[in-house]
């Protein structure tokens, strides 16, 4: 066998035996959470770095909430370089001055979906609401579930959910 057949097997090799990985970021929850507690950025592409290191990406979704306005624009455009799908909401506001923009059903339903293609799920957010989720991808599912999310406001139910937490501070903050 030719140093070049070895060389494609063994790159054939390690591609099967690479891991499948699917990201859902809860883009405002990140981006709240961070700059109360740290007063900074999150670090996508340190994220993206660390999250899909020795692993295929089968799918990445920022999920957003659309105001319209430019910088906004230009940052969905950033995550979009870095490799993102980026699923926009459109910015409700209510008549009592409240605001609306949820994706925490959107999320569920995109991970259980596409829970198949991969190995691992990497859910960036803190919120409780993403226990059951969690649980049921690595009970039922068998997933490795890895959450990120600010030490001080992620909810203790979703890191005990986790097959690993992941906090989000230094080297994944601008």
């Amino acid at each position: 066998m030719s140093p070049e057949q070895m060389n494609l097997e063994a790159r054939v090799e390690q591609a099967e035996n690479t891991p499948n990985v699917a990201i859902f970021v809860d883009v405002q929850n990140v981006y709240y959470t961070t700059r109360q507690i740290h007063k900074r950025n999150f670090d996508y592409n340190q994220f993206w770095a660390l999250a899909t290191h020795n692993r295929n990406v089968t799918q990445a979704f920022a999920y957003a909430i659309d105001r319209g306005d430019q910088k906004q624009k230009e940052f969905q455009n950033i995550l979009r370089a870095i490799g993102f799908e980026v699923k926009l909401k459109p910015f409700i506001q209510r008549s009592d001055g409240s605001a609306k923009g949820d994706w925490d059903v959107g999320i569920t339903i995109d991970a259980l979906e596409y829970a198949e293609q991969a190995d691992i799920i990497v859910l960036v957010s803190g919120d409780g609401d993403f226990d059951l989720l969690a649980n049921k991808l690595r009970l039922s599912k068998n997933k490795r579930v890895e959450v990120y999310g600010v030490k001080a406001l992620t909810s203790a139910s979703l890191i005990n959910a986790a097959t690993a937490y992941y906090p989000i501070e230094g080297a994944l903050l601008l």
